[in-house]
């Protein structure tokens, strides 16, 4: 056998857990943001049950854009339970130490819950799509079994195309520096430390995002497209604002939670210079969306304002004044 394989092989054994250091440049007084970080992950957590509990139980929201904002209020909670608890725990308790299979794990979850977002909105704005420019057909296309075929197929694909990153990530060597510069397992900071070739990860990592966010984004945008001008032809003022006024809502979601991947994706070609900025962008784009989609959804959708009103016993009262 050969000596320096066998080395190369009992040196890779060595590293059993990644060291998460936190946001770069600031350890010391990085606790600080643990306190408003918290409150949103709590706004969060807090704001999407409030919707689920109220889609539930409000018979007049039991219809597929409702359907779809419940199952996006899930993966809000999920996407943020992945990362802040950790997050949290390094901040409050100097937990920095993540395990291996930990740490590939927290990659999977933030690919899937990510995509399965991305994959939500690109649902949703077919939705909008059918019920603005074939009004007539929506009835008998968008039905429940639509809604649990494309919530379905979107949890399948994502679930299926993000496996190779965390497989491909376990499959480098880490055998000197454990260390990583974030609060998060981040598939590029990981494999970063890999002591093999990492070509092959960082060519996957760009096909997914081709494949899966780049596709829905297209997909998304060619429907509000097709959506504006069906809106412009319509003879009706009335009936132009309605329209607007439902799709605006998923719209200005839709605009934050692409336009921040790609300041991410920009971002991260200056970690080297300011590796701060990469960093805790990519820890907020995981807990505001979560928290910023019930607002806009509350602020911007009269139903689901009132359903939250008669769950919360306000009606009643916002009826009298």
């Amino acid at each position: 056998m050969d000596p320096s394989a066998s080395v190369t092989n009992s040196s890779s054994l060595q590293i059993s857990q990644f060291i998460l250091m936190g946001l770069p440049g600031i350890h010391e007084w990085q606790h600080w943001l643990s306190l408003p970080l918290a409150l949103l992950y709590i706004l969060a957590l807090g704001a999407n049950i409030l919707i689920m509990i109220t889609i539930q139980y409000e018979t007049t929201l039991h219809v597929p854009m409702y359907h779809f904002l419940g199952i996006l209020a899930v993966v809000d909670m999920g996407l943020a339970t992945t990362i802040m608890p950790k997050i949290l725990a390094i901040f409050w308790f100097d937990a920095k130490a993540i395990s291996l299979p930990e740490c590939f794990a927290q990659i999977y979850a933030i690919h899937c819950f990510l995509c399965m977002e991305s994959g939500i909105f690109l649902c949703m704005a077919v939705d909008r799509y059918i019920a603005i420019c074939h009004p007539l057909q929506y009835p008998s296309i968008v039905t429940e079994a639509f809604v649990i075929k494309a919530t379905g197929f979107m949890v399948l694909r994502n679930g299926l195309f993000t496996i190779p990153v965390p497989v491909l990530a376990s499959q480098r060597h880490y055998c000197s520096k454990n260390e990583i510069d974030h609060c998060l397992c981040s598939n590029l900071g990981v494999t970063s430390l890999a002591c093999d070739d990492i070509t092959v990860n960082k060519f996957y990592q760009l096909i997914l995002a081709w494949i899966l966010p780049g596709s829905d984004v297209a997909l998304v945008f060619s429907s509000y497209v097709l959506i504006l001008r069906s809106v412009l032809r319509l003879n009706s003022p009335e009936a132009m604002s309605k329209a607007l006024a439902t799709c605006s809502s998923h719209l200005i979601l839709i605009l934050f939670f692409y336009t921040g991947i790609i300041v991410l994706s920009v971002t991260h070609l200056a970690e080297k210079k300011i590796p701060l900025i990469p960093v805790l962008l990519n820890v907020l784009h995981n807990v505001i969306p979560p928290a910023l989609n019930p607002m806009v959804y509350a602020l911007r959708m009269p139903e689901l304002r009132l359903g939250f009103q008669r769950l919360l016993g306000l009606s009643e009262d916002t009826s009298t004044k």
